[in-house]
Order: structure tokens, then C-alpha cells, then sequence
């Protein structure tokens, strides 16, 4: 008889409004404002939030104009910082800013169609939902959605924007069998009783998202542990671009190559490849060659080709992992020019992958989540 394996897994997603996911926001807003004129800008921008100020640096090379301190105060609105007493509020807070062009000794390697910079990059699927995503980060993006869009639509007048999820989820031999606990973090007015909140966030946050076939009764809600969370936003923790790459991706699941992605162009492979690795590894899933799949791509700076491919599929694969490389190699074009036509990179459209995740969202613009290479990869495979 074999024996269950059980073992937990945990991801966390934090709110447009937390301060690093804000960070991260703003510099998507640059970037969006630039690729909307000039599709062909460079930009590497890094946004650093504390209290009464918002910091805009980074490399910049175009040839049009955006007004950067206009786009950090709409954003930072957007996110709902719009009064003085949530300690952080896009009219009076300072914006300073300091960019440059790009190198151009980076500029050699990239104006001929080479990577941007060194490194490496991962993509994962799962067939365990819909999405094609691990449960755990899904829910916790899930739950922030739904915390942002109740404070926005004032069914729960007294909540701020700052907020963070966490989901932990059991797992029987490799499939999602119960969540194990929901931690949600809600910045509030002063006023409100934390029993009331506590309540009213079950009934209005988690109950709607969190599907009941996961829940039992020993299922933990910890809601605002601490009893109180009034200070929150830049005023209570430094934001900084980049900060969150977890949440940006797969929730700590699988491997991640350490390069961010908000506010670079798509000329920057820490990006681009990294959205191509996903729509790899979505559509080698999707098509029935593994039941899971991780892909690494890595490149030189200056050199179009990747150095390396790797795909893991966990002994899920109905096919060798390394005839699935050459099925690969044979369906996408991996380079970095390849990789932005295909996936139609150069445009504005970055600000929204900012926050909630950047892969497994059905949404306009995110090209890197079609199945539409199902066909010739299964053809490659002999599927």
C-alpha cells in the first residue's frame, strides 16, 4: 500500500496600494506612458516610496517627453492614497527624480538584436487550475483583488488601500486537497472595531473567493493577527521596486532567476524571457506532454540566442524532457526580437501585470498566456 504524502505549501499576494506593489505600479506607469510614444524606448525605472515622498530613478533613452511627477501622483491616486490621514497621499507628497539615457555600451549589444544583460529566467505551469497556475499564489491574488475592489466600491467604507493575502494549501501526492489557512492583513481607519472587521472580512473577502471544496473545519482565518493595522502605505514601510518578485510570479513555486520586472522595456530578457518562458511552459501543459512543467532560458548580454534550455517536467512527461527542449526549440523563436513579436511586447501595457500577478490572468495584453502553440507542439511530439 502506498502512503500519503501531505506536505504545505504557502504564497502571499499583496494590494495595488501596499507600498513595493505601488513601487512597482509607478514604474510601469513610465514605462507605459513611453512605449505608448516611442515603442522602440529604453527604459530601466526604479521607484522608492516613504513617507511624503516618491523617488523616480533610472536609465531612460527616447526620443519623446512624459511629465514622470504627473504620472507618479495619478498613480499613486489610483492606488487610493487620496487623503493626508492615510499618511501618504498623492497631493502633497514630494516627487523627485533622477534619470539618465542608457549606457551605450549596452546599447551595442541590444540595437543588434542581442539580450540586454546576462542571467536567467524561469516559467512555470501546473494543471491544477484553470489558470494553469499552483493554487496557493492564485487564491492569494484572488483574495487581494477582491479586499481592493470592496474598498473601491465602498462595501466596506473604513478599509485603506494598503493590504496583503496568504493562503497555505495541503497537498495529498502532488494535488491541492484542502486550504490549511487564509491570512488577509487590511489597513483600516482607526475607528472600526477589529471583531466587526474580522467578521465583515470572512463574509465579504474570503467566503467569495476561497472555493468551498477546499474548506473544513479546521480550515484557520487569521485576520489582522496583531488586532490593529492603521499605519500602513509608504508611512509604514518603505516601497521599492522589485520587491515582490514572488508575487509576481509563481508564489514561490519553482525557481526564480532574481530579476524583477516592472518598470524595463521588454528589450530586457529579465522580462521578456521570462514572460516567454511561461508561454512555453503553459502550452507544453496544455497540450498533455506533463501534468507540470518549469523552462529556463539564460542569455549573454549582446547575444541573441539563449546559452541554455531547460525543461523540467517533475516525471510528469508523457515524452523525454529533452525531446520536448528540441520541440521547443522547434516551435518558439527565443529570441529577443523573436520573443517581443511574438508576444507583441512593444506596447503599453504593462502597468495592469503590475499588480495581482503577471501570469495566469485571461486579460487583454497578456499574450504570454495564449495556447496557441498547442498545435505545433503536439505535432513536434508526436502527440
Amino acid at each position: 500500500m502506498v502512503k500519503e504524502r501531505k506536505y504545505l505549501i504557502t504564497s502571499e499576494s499583496v494590494t495595488k496600494g501596499h507600498p513595493d506593489k505601488m513601487a512597482d505600479t509607478i514604474s510601469d506607469a513610465v514605462l507605459d506612458a513611453i512605449m505608448d510614444k516611442d515603442p522602440d524606448g529604453r527604459v530601466a525605472c526604479e521607484t522608492l516610496l516613504t513617507t511624503g515622498l516618491a523617488f523616480v530613478a533610472g536609465e531612460i533613452s527616447t526620443d519623446t517627453y512624459v511629465e514622470v511627477p504627473k504620472i507618479v501622483r495619478n498613480t499613486i491616486k489610483e492606488a487610493g492614497y487620496v487623503k493626508p490621514s492615510y499618511g501618504f497621499c498623492y497631493q502633497n507628497c514630494a516627487v523627485v527624480t533622477a534619470i539618465q539615457e542608457q549606457s551605450k555600451d549596452i546599447a551595442l549589444g541590444v540595437d543588434t538584436g542581442g539580450a540586454g544583460d546576462q542571467g536567467m529566467m524561469y516559467g512555470y505551469a501546473t494543471d491544477e487550475t484553470l489558470e494553469y497556475m499552483p493554487l496557493p499564489i492564485m487564491l492569494a491574488h484572488k483574495l487581494v483583488r477582491q479586499l481592493t475592489d470592496i474598498r473601491e466600491e465602498k462595501v466596506l467604507s473604513y478599509l485603506r488601500p494598503d493590504g496583503k493575502s496568504q493562503v497555505s494549501v495541503e497537498y495529498c501526492n502532488g494535488k491541492p486537497k484542502r486550504v490549511s489557512c487564509v491570512i488577509i492583513a487590511a489597513q483600516h481607519d482607526p475607528t472600526v472595531k477589529i471583531d466587526q472587521l474580522r467578521r465583515d472580512i470572512i463574509k465579504q473577502v474570503i467566503k467569495p473567493i476561497v472555493p468551498e471544496e477546499y474548506v473544513d473545519k479546521d480550515t484557520q482565518y487569521l485576520i489582522n493577527p496583531t488586532g490593529r493595522f492603521v499605519i500602513g502605505g509608504p508611512q509604514g514601510d518603505t516601497g521599492l521596486t522589485g520587491r515582490k518578485i514572488m508575487v509576481d510570479t509563481y508564489g514561490g513555486i519553482g525557481r526564480h532567476g532574481g530579476g524583477a520586472f516592472s518598470g524595463k522595456d521588454p528589450s530586457k530578457v529579465d522580462r521578456s524571457a521570462a514572460y516567454m518562458a511561461r508561454y512555453i511552459a503553459k502550452n507544453i501543459v496544455a497540450a498533455g506532454a506533463a501534468s507540470k512543467c518549469e523552462v529556463q532560458l539564460a542569455y549573454a548580454i549582446g547575444v541573441a540566442e539563449p546559452v541554455s534550455i531547460m525543461v523540467d517536467t517533475y516525471a510528469t512527461s508523457v515524452v523525454a524532457d529533452t525531446s520536448i527542449v528540441k520541440a521547443v526549440k522547434q516551435s518558439f523563436d527565443l529570441t529577443p526580437r523573436g520573443i517581443m513579436m511574438a508576444l507583441k511586447l512593444k506596447r503599453p501595457i504593462y502597468k495592469r501585470t503590475s499588480y495581482y500577478g503577471h501570469f495566469g490572468r485571461d486579460e487583454d495584453g497578456f499574450s504570454w498566456e495564449s495556447l496557441d502553440k498547442i498545435d505545433d507542439l503536439r505535432h513536434a511530439l508526436k502527440l
